[in-house]
């Protein structure tokens, strides 16, 4: 299947082992003489990942950045995430390794067109995924993530009252996603990410027909999660096995699940089993719904778990734009800042404080 992707690039020259482990060095080295803190999102390219002092989702991304003790933030994501690490960090310098780094979702709203769509429901709260630019969160209430927007939802509806109409946007399946977790309607935004909506129902069926056993782990973006939680409801899908996860919440499943898998080879080892020669139990499975880049961190942290992309073609260029040659040309040459103009910032943060807050 073909899925639409950013605009084409030119590929980055393939690097060596030895050159990057070199890069990686000279990396870390200027990143010590500019007390900066590298943040990696968790589809950055392993070589990234790797060289980063944090790797997470973005709620996690924002907790880290507003806790940061440094003088430079390096962002290794897309734009909206380095924009929110400024808001959180005025004081701080701020820098992605690549400009053109936008993100799909994050260009499906703009501050006009939800100024116009708050004129229409006066009294309605907003609540913005965090994948949105900072004009976007300067009109917005809540801010929320994948891993807590069902919390921030239902929070609005206890403070505010069970009547309280909220303007959900930009991602239309997380919208239908928290909708279907609360039993609640929300007005929610026609916009969507172009890699997570690529992921259809059909992928699932693929998958799942080719490993039965497996679990499946399903982002709320994808384009697959509203049908597979409508097979969960009507019993055409078991529920064993399925599961909603932030990409923060897929790599607590990883860890957890390797735990397990170690316990069960001890308890193996201690009864005696496999010591004669046999074949080894088949290896637990889990198919992933979500960019690609995902499955690098499940794999480091249960490498006793085999991880399947649900499409090997989800993979975002814009998160593929930072390479290891920019992380160090933007630490080097202290390039590409990202500020965030003060008046948009104040109002901003209120929203992404709020978010965080919450948890």
């Amino acid at each position: 299947m073909n899925l639409p992707m950013a605009p084409t690039v030119s590929a980055a020259p393939e690097l060596s082992v030895k050159e990057i482990a070199g890069m990686q060095d000279e990396v870390r080295a200027l990143a010590a003489e500019r007390r900066a803190v590298i943040l990696a999102h968790n589809y950055q390219v392993p070589e990234v990942q790797d060289v980063a002092d944090y790797v997470g989702d973005s709620l996690g991304l924002s907790r880290r950045a507003a806790a940061a003790d440094c003088e430079t933030i390096v962002f290794c994501g897309v734009h909206f995430m380095a924009e929110t690490a400024s808001i959180l960090c005025p004081e701080k310098t701020v820098l992605i390794p690549d400009l053109d780094a936008g993100c799909s979702l994050a260009a499906s709203i703009d501050a006009e067109q939800l100024a116009a769509w708050r004129a229409q429901y006066p009294r309605g709260v907003v609540v913005m995924y965090v994948n949105t630019t900072a004009e976007v969160k300067a009109l917005t209430d809540y801010c929320c993530t994948s891993a807590n927007a069902v919390e921030v939802v239902r929070h609005i509806y206890a403070t505010h009252g069970p009547d309280t109409e909220i303007l959900f946007g930009p991602d239309m399946w997380l919208g239908a996603f928290v909708e279907k977790e609360l039993g609640r309607r929300m007005h929610v935004w026609d916009g969507e990410c172009h890699v997570h909506a690529g992921i259809r129902p059909s992928d699932i069926e693929a998958t799942r027909a080719a490993h039965p056993g497996a679990d499946f782990l399903i982002h709320p973006e994808c384009g697959c999660s509203t049908s597979v939680m409508e097979y969960v409801a009507a019993g055409d899908v078991s529920a064993e096995g399925v599961h909603m996860f932030s990409t923060g919440g897929m790599l607590q499943y990883a860890e957890q699940a390797e735990r397990e898998a170690v316990a069960r080879t001890s308890d193996r080892r201690d009864a005696g089993r496999g010591a004669n020669g046999s074949s080894s139990p088949a290896r637990a499975q889990a198919v992933v719904a979500t960019e690609i880049g995902m499955l690098y961190p499940l794999r480091m942290a249960a490498p006793d778990i085999e991880f399947i992309p649900a499409n090997a073609e989800a993979s975002c260029k814009y998160m593929k734009m930072i390479t290891l040659p920019k992380l160090r040309d933007a630490l080097r040459e202290m390039k590409f800042e990202v500020r965030v103009p003060e008046e948009i910032a104040v109002r901003a943060r209120v929203p992404i404080d709020r978010m965080v807050a919450i948890g």
